[in-house]
């Protein structure tokens, strides 16, 4: 560990060193996932108390779901790391791998938000997704999400998680924090867990130790602060502020805590923790809160979050939508119907593409829309082609497809072959396109023709080795 990171955390409320330095070199690896609330849990492999599961035979090998997190009502661990690539319902959608720390999230938007209510929530700092995954499990059905990543590659990661998770009131964008001052008192939450220094993460990535430094604390700070003040805005009065990181130095933490007080209207808000939890309350020279997760403490890795409501801010800006996205036709409608369990939704194409729109954030969707750079909203349907659809992996995954299309049930090694992009042999006596269904949880299209079955599986998400 760097000697200036241990003398920087001495005055720091639960900082131990003998412990800290212990933990961190015992090599020990945590592993711990959030489950779907959306998703079929049956038949995982894993099984949760009261929910006892009948698993496949390569699924065996994995420990029962006995241990939860305690901060969260989906969090288990795991007593081993099992292959999640050879999972079929990891691909699913069925579950995300989340360190268990950052699942604390959970009781911030509990503790502070009426989430039965219909709240729009902005994830700033959105990738790969663990977060935007928590939240669309936790907002209402008529809440809107919008997961932004300034990043182009790992917004498309992103949107890929946020797909699999099956999330239809979810808008993913590609902007810089200052893009979201166009949306003025917009946002009745905004997430912002921020880019760090990355301390929190040493004993599960040692390698990022060698890029540490105190200059680079520095400069996380700054970008910290830049960030915060770009978005300000975007957060209604009265809003929620939830800020984050996975460092232990208080200039990323505490540190922040006093400058937000000191540059805007702002009320630290505390959480109600248990005292079994482990979680430290450590608070700040201006006398404000903050929730340090120290890994010699806690059955996580380092973790810090806050919360605050703002307090100034006008009147919500008026929805100015520049342009409105072209909505189908009613024959075009014609075909959607025959796939798509419409109800609820409005559709609009971009070129030949269809999304479909939760009704109600239709108006949303189309604000952000001319405000942003959107690259997926709602659900992706599919593409007409002279009066027929391709239905749309993101469809498959989504569970709005009509009852009408019967999904196609795979066992173990034939799901894997599928999940391979391999050329697969099924039994089936109907054609067309088919929903490829393992255990109960769908995982893509396959396409069967008189000689051959064609496999719709997305290049890109593949899994490319071949064995375990």
């Amino acid at each position: 560990m760097p000697q200036s990171l241990l003398d920087s955390l001495k005055e720091i409320n639960g900082f131990d060193k003998e412990v800290f330095e212990s933990v961190h070199a015992s090599g020990e690896q945590i592993t711990s996932i959030r489950l779907n609330p959306a998703k079929v849990q049956a038949g995982m492999g894993f099984s949760t108390p009261g929910n006892p599961t009948h698993p496949s035979p390569r699924a065996k090998r994995r420990a029962p779901l006995t241990t939860p997190v305690p901060w969260s009502q989906y969090g288990y661990y795991l007593d081993k790391r099992p292959s999640f690539t050879f999972d079929p319902h990891f691909h699913a959608g069925c579950y995300y791998v989340q360190e268990a720390s950052s699942m604390f999230l959970e009781q911030a938007l509990k503790q502070t938000v009426d989430l039965s209510k219909p709240l729009r929530v902005l994830d700033l700092s959105a990738a790969p997704g663990g977060k935007s995954t928590h939240i669309q499990s936790l907002i209402s059905k008529d809440s809107l999400l919008v997961s932004n990543e300034v990043i182009r590659s790992r917004a498309n990661i992103l949107k890929d998680n946020l797909i699999k998770w099956g999330s239809g009131n979810v808008v993913v964008t590609n902007n810089d924090p200052k893009d979201f001052a166009r949306l003025e008192n917009y946002f009745d939450v905004i997430v912002v867990d921020a880019p760090c220094s990355g301390s929190g993460l040493f004993r599960r990535e040692p390698e990022a130790i060698a890029e540490w430094s105190l200059n680079n604390v520095a400069l996380c700070s700054q970008r910290q602060q830049r960030i915060l003040a770009d978005v300000w805005p975007a957060l209604k009065n009265d809003g929620m502020l939830i800020y984050s990181t996975c460092s232990y130095s208080k200039e990323e933490d505490e540190d922040i805590l006093d400058w937000l007080c000191g540059q805007f209207k702002i009320q630290n808000l505390k959480l109600e923790i248990e005292k079994d939890w482990g979680i430290v309350e450590s608070v700040s020279k201006a006398g404000n809160a903050g929730y340090r997760f120290w890994p010699d403490k806690v059955k996580g890795e380092g973790f810090f979050l806050a919360c605050f409501q703002k307090k100034d801010g006008g009147e919500e800006s008026a929805f100015k939508t520049k342009t409105k996205a072209t909505p189908v036709s009613k024959n075009e409608m014609d075909v959607i119907r025959k796939w798509v369990n419409a109800e609820g939704y409005s559709f609009i194409k971009h070129e030949n593409t269809v999304y479909a729109w939760p009704e109600g954030l239709a108006g949303d969707m189309h604000f952000i829309l001319s405000h942003l750079r959107v690259i997926y909203s709602g659900v992706r349907v599919g593409e007409l082609m002279r009066d027929k659809l391709v239905p749309d992996h993101a469809l498959a995954m989504s569970g709005s497809v009509s009852a009408d299309i019967s999904p196609l049930p795979v066992n173990y090694e034939q799901a894997i072959r599928y999940l391979q992009r391999k050329d697969l042999s099924l039994d089936t006596k109907e054609k067309g396109w088919q929903l490829v269904s393992y255990e109960g949880n769908v995982l893509g299209w396959v396409n069967v023709l008189p000689n051959r079955i064609n496999n719709y599986y997305p290049k890109e998400l593949r899994i490319q080795k071949d064995t375990n």
